[in-house]
C-alpha cells in the first residue's frame, strides 16, 4: 500500500514577482525542436534562423510602365519645340509593364507621351533620363541580403517575400506540446455529464487549457481523468515527461488538502521551484521541473487555472518559441464601487466595462475562484498589487481588457436587480446588432439607484416595494436620486414567492413556516428588492426575522437562490418563479411584483438605449419571457413616470 504524503500547507510560498522571476530564470533558456516546412505553410510561425534571400527582386531590368523602351542618349534635345522620331525596332522598342528591357535601352517613355507617325516611327517631346521609369535588378530584393531575421514571426506579406526570395522552405520552431492531465476521482468526461451524481463534476478544465495552448500557438494533448491515487498519478507523470513534449500541465491536485499529491510527485520525481503563489485566483499553482521538462501543477478552481496559466504557462510557450509574451492591451477606468483587498495577495477581479457620460466604468463581478461565468461575462480583468487594500469607489484603476477596446463604446452596462429577462435583452441586443453588448452587474435594486446617482450606468433594474403605499420604486427614486432625472419604465411584472424542493419534504406552506426551527432558509443580499419584499411580509405578519435560520446566508441572483434549494443547502428560499421552473423546483406564490426599468435622461436618447426599448416591446422579447413563466409582458415598455429630479410627471 502507498503511504500517503504529508499535506503542504504553502509554508513557503512566493510572491507573483518573485515566482515568475525564479520560473524565467528556470526555463528561458528552453526552446522548442526546429523544423523546416513549406514557406507557404508558415503563417504564424517563427524563424528559428535568420534567413538570406537566394534570388534578386526582380532580377531582369523590368519596364516600370507601358511605352517604349529607349536608350536615354538617344531622347537628349527633344522637347516641344523639337520633337524627336525615333524608328520602332531600332531606337524605340514598345514594351507593357513588367517586360524585360530590350538590350541596349535603358529607359522607358510612357505611352501617354508618344505619338505614333506613320507605321514604323513614332514621336516625343521631351527627353528621358537614364533608368526612367524602370525596374532595376535587385530594385526590392537583392541576393544574399538578410530577408527575415531570426525569431520573426512569419505575416502573410512575409510569405511573399520568401517565395519571391527563392526561399521554398524556412526552418522554424516546432509548435511547443503540452501535455495536459486531468486529476480528481470526483471528475466525468463531458460526455457522461448527464449521469452525474451529487459530488460529480464534469471535466472541463482540460478544453479550457487546450484552447489556451491552442492561443499561444501550441499544440494541446488533452489526457483522459487519472482518479486521486498517488502512484496513478506518478505513473502518468512519468509518462508525460518521457513523451515528446515540451511542458506538462497537471489540472487539479495542487492544493492542500488529503488527496492534493501533485507537489510530492514532482518533489520525489524531479524539483519543486514553487508550491504556492500570493495571488488570487491561482494561489495553489505548482511550478517544477522533472528530467529537464517543465511541470506546471495547475488549480483545479476554473478561474484559478486560467490565471495560473497566464501568469506561468502562457509567457513559456511564448518564451520556447522565442517569442517575447505579448502585453495584454489595457484601459484607463472608473471604479464603480469599493474593491477591498487583502494584503500580501495578488488579486486578479473580473470586471464589466461601458462608456456613461463619457467616463469608462468599470464595475466588478463576482470573485470566486470557480466561478467560470465571472470571466465569460467579464470585458476586463481588474490587478490589485499585494500591497494595496484595495481600491476606492470613483478611483482611477488599469484595466486588462478582455474584449477590443472599440467595443466598449458599444457596451450597454445595466447595474441593479437580478431578473432572468436580462438575459433575453442581451441575447436580443446581440441578434440585432452584432456590434451590442449588454454587461449586467447584480448588486440588487437599491445599488443600482446608487450607480445611477453616481453616473456609473446606463440604466438599473428595479424593484423596490414601499411598505406604506404598495408602490414600486417611486419613493425610493425620490429618496436617492435628487436632482437626477429619469424615466421609469415597466420591463414585466412577475410572481415572487417562496421556491421548495420538490415535493415539499418540509411541509413548508408560507412565510411563517421559515421560523420553524427545522427549515433552512436563504436569502437575498441587503438592499435587494426580493429582500426587502422578505421583510415586508415579515413585518405585515408581525413576524422576527431573528428566527429565520439562514436569514444572514445571501446570494446575488434569483438562479442562485434556486440552486441552493435545489442542492439542499437550503428549504427555502424567496425568489422568481422563473428561476424555479428552470430548475422544476416547488414554488409557493407570494406576491406580484413590478420589475422596472430606471434610465437617466442621459442615456434615453442613446440609440442603444432606444434599441433596447424597441426589443422590450416586441412580439419576439414578450413570446419569449412569457415562456420563462411567472411573467406578465403586456404593460412592458410602460414609461410609468418621469422623475424631472424634483418631482413625479
Amino acid at each position: 500500500m502507498t503511504t500517503k504524503p504529508k499535506r503542504n500547507i504553502y509554508l513557503k510560498m512566493k510572491t507573483l514577482e518573485d515566482a515568475q522571476k525564479l520560473w524565467t530564470e528556470k526555463t528561458s533558456a528552453f526552446r522548442c525542436a526546429v523544423a523546416n516546412i513549406p514557406a507557404v505553410s508558415a503563417l504564424g510561425r517563427v524563424l528559428a534562423q535568420p534567413v538570406i534571400a537566394r534570388s534578386s527582386v526582380p532580377h531582369y531590368h523590368g519596364s516600370a510602365m507601358d511605352g517604349i523602351a529607349v536608350k536615354a542618349h538617344d531622347t537628349f534635345g527633344a522637347s516641344e519645340v523639337h520633337p524627336l522620331r525615333l524608328v520602332l525596332g531600332k531606337t524605340a522598342f514598345a514594351v507593357d509593364t513588367g517586360d524585360p528591357l530590350p538590350p541596349d535601352t535603358d529607359a522607358v517613355v510612357m505611352i501617354e507621351y508618344v505619338e505614333p507617325v506613320g507605321e514604323d516611327e513614332v514621336e516625343i517631346r521631351s527627353a528621358a533620363f537614364p533608368w526612367q521609369h524602370v525596374r532595376k535588378v535587385g530594385e526590392d530584393i537583392v541576393a544574399g541580403e538578410l530577408l527575415l531575421p531570426q525569431h520573426h514571426r512569419i505575416r502573410p506579406a512575409d510569405m511573399g517575400v520568401l517565395l519571391a526570395g527563392g526561399i521554398q522552405e524556412v526552418p522554424v520552431f516546432a509548435r511547443p506540446r503540452v501535455w495536459i492531465q486531468p486529476t480528481g476521482t470526483e471528475l466525468l468526461q463531458a460526455s457522461e455529464a448527464a449521469r452525474a451524481a451529487p459530488g460529480q463534476i464534469v471535466e472541463f478544465n482540460g478544453a479550457i487549457l487546450s484552447g489556451l495552448v491552442q492561443e499561444c500557438g501550441g499544440e494541446a494533448l488533452l489526457q483522459g481523468i487519472v482518479g486521486d491515487d498517488y502512484e496513478t498519478i506518478k505513473q502518468e507523470l512519468l509518462k508525460a515527461v518521457d513523451a515528446p513534449t515540451e511542458v506538462v500541465l497537471i489540472n487539479a491536485g495542487s492544493s492542500a488538502g488529503s488527496e492534493d499529491y501533485t507537489s510530492a510527485i514532482i518533489d520525489e520525481l524531479g524539483t519543486v521551484l514553487v508550491h504556492g503563489v500570493t495571488m488570487m485566483p491561482g494561489k495553489p499553482t505548482i511550478l517544477g521541473i522533472i528530467k529537464g521538462k517543465p511541470v506546471v501543477g495547475v488549480p483545479g478552481y476554473s478561474v484559478s487555472a486560467i490565471m495560473a496559466f497566464e501568469q506561468f504557462v502562457r509567457p513559456l510557450l511564448y518564451s520556447l518559441q522565442g517569442l517575447s509574451s505579448p502585453s495584454f492591451p489595457e484601459v484607463e477606468a472608473i471604479l464603480g464601487r469599493k474593491m477591498p483587498s487583502k494584503l500580501g495577495l495578488e488579486e486578479f477581479v473580473r470586471v464589466i466595462l461601458g462608456r456613461v457620460q463619457g467616463r469608462l466604468i468599470a464595475m466588478p463581478l463576482q470573485r470566486g475562484a470557480g466561478v467560470i461565468t465571472s470571466l465569460t461575462r467579464a470585458d476586463g480583468i481588474l490587478q490589485i498589487p499585494q500591497d494595496l487594500e484595495g481600491h476606492e469607489v470613483e478611483e482611477t484603476v488599469r484595466v486588462r481588457l478582455l474584449r477590443p477596446e472599440e467595443q466598449l463604446d458599444q457596451t450597454v452596462i445595466m447595474i441593479g436587480s437580478h431578473d432572468n429577462t436580462i438575459d433575453v435583452l442581451a441575447n436580443e441586443l446581440k441578434r440585432l446588432d452584432s456590434r451590442l453588448h449588454l454587461s449586467s452587474s447584480n448588486v440588487g435594486s437599491l445599488g443600482g439607484l446608487m450607480a445611477i446617482r453616481r453616473g456609473q450606468t446606463h440604466l438599473a433594474g428595479s424593484h423596490l416595494l414601499d411598505a406604506e403605499t404598495g408602490e414600486y420604486n417611486f419613493s425610493y427614486i425620490a429618496r436617492y436620486l435628487k436632482g437626477t432625472p429619469l424615466r421609469l419604465v415597466q420591463l414585466t411584472m412577475r410572481q415572487q414567492g417562496l421556491l421548495i424542493r420538490p415535493g415539499n419534504p418540509k411541509g413548508i406552506r408560507g412565510i411563517e413556516d421559515l421560523l420553524r426551527p427545522e427549515a433552512t432558509f436563504i436569502n437575498r443580499q441587503a438592499g435587494s428588492g426580493t429582500r426587502i419584499l422578505l421583510d415586508y411580509c415579515l413585518q405585515r405578519q408581525g413576524l422576527s426575522s431573528e428566527g429565520i435560520r439562514g436569514y444572514d446566508q445571501e446570494e446575488f441572483t434569483h438562479m442562485a437562490v434556486a440552486v441552493n434549494v435545489l442542492s439542499g443547502r437550503a428549504d427555502a428560499g424567496m425568489a422568481i418563479y422563473a428561476s424555479a421552473r428552470a430548475l422544476h423546483l416547488d414554488f409557493i406564490p407570494i406576491a406580484e411584483e413590478c420589475y422596472d426599468l430606471v434610465i437617466p435622461e442621459s442615456s434615453w436618447n442613446d440609440p442603444k438605449i432606444q434599441l433596447l426599448l424597441d426589443i422590450v416591446v416586441s412580439s419576439s422579447f414578450r413570446n419569449t419571457v412569457t415562456e420563462l413563466g411567472g411573467y406578465d409582458v403586456s404593460a412592458s415598455g410602460t414609461v410609468r413616470g418621469v422623475w424631472d429630479g424634483e418631482k413625479w410627471s
